[in-house]
């Protein structure tokens, strides 16, 4: 058997055996104006996928669970009785406390949430609303048992779970921020 060299191969094919269609130029020429047109409208830069709109959502998100989460935490009198601080001035302060501590870490939270950062942001929030939810269903408990020891420290093991996660979270986001940073420099 004879080896054949890649160029013997090639020679004896033409690959060159297709002219473009009638008016190809004019229609590149026209698709390349339509694009320049719409580059110097949007400010010299090519159009691109707005983020906006995710940016916009998760801020919704943010505010829609800020705003839940300090109704129910708001101190109306009249309906103390479920509520942690109408069990005793101790707990108002506990309560209080907690209440503060969480509000610092969401306000944080927000803060640090970037595009990188957001399907975390998500999951903490939808995390949150659990742990919400299982809090009103102990504020009926502790109507319902007369103030059972059990269920005041459920509600405060509520509280701490809230901030645990807010801490994991946070905690989460700088390792992201370290990792991403050390990556840029590396790929620097």
């Amino acid at each position: 058997m004879k080896k054949d060299t890649i160029d013997e191969l090639f020679k004896e094919l033409n690959f060159d055996n297709k002219e473009p269609g009638s008016g190809h130029k004019a229609r590149f020429l026209e698709k390349l104006e339509e694009e320049t047109s719409q580059t110097k409208n949007f400010g010299g830069r090519p159009h691109k996928k707005s983020l906006w709109a995710p940016m916009l959502s998760v801020a919704a998100i943010l505010a829609i669970a800020f705003m839940i989460f300090a109704g129910f935490l708001n101190e109306n009198s009249g309906r103390n009785s479920g509520e942690l601080a109408s069990v005793s001035p101790e707990m108002k302060e506990t309560q209080q406390f907690y209440i503060q501590l969480i509000k610092t870490e969401l306000a944080t939270l927000e803060t640090e949430n970037t595009p990188g950062t957001e399907a975390i942001v998500k999951d903490a929030l939808i995390q949150l609303e659990k742990l919400e939810t299982e809090y009103e269903k102990l504020k009926k408990d502790l109507q319902n048992s007369g103030k059972d020891k059990r269920v005041i420290y459920a509600m405060i093991s509520n509280f701490q779970q809230r901030i645990d996660l807010l801490n994991e979270v946070l905690e989460q986001i700088e390792n992201i921020k370290t990792l991403k940073k050390q990556n840029d420099e590396n790929y620097i």
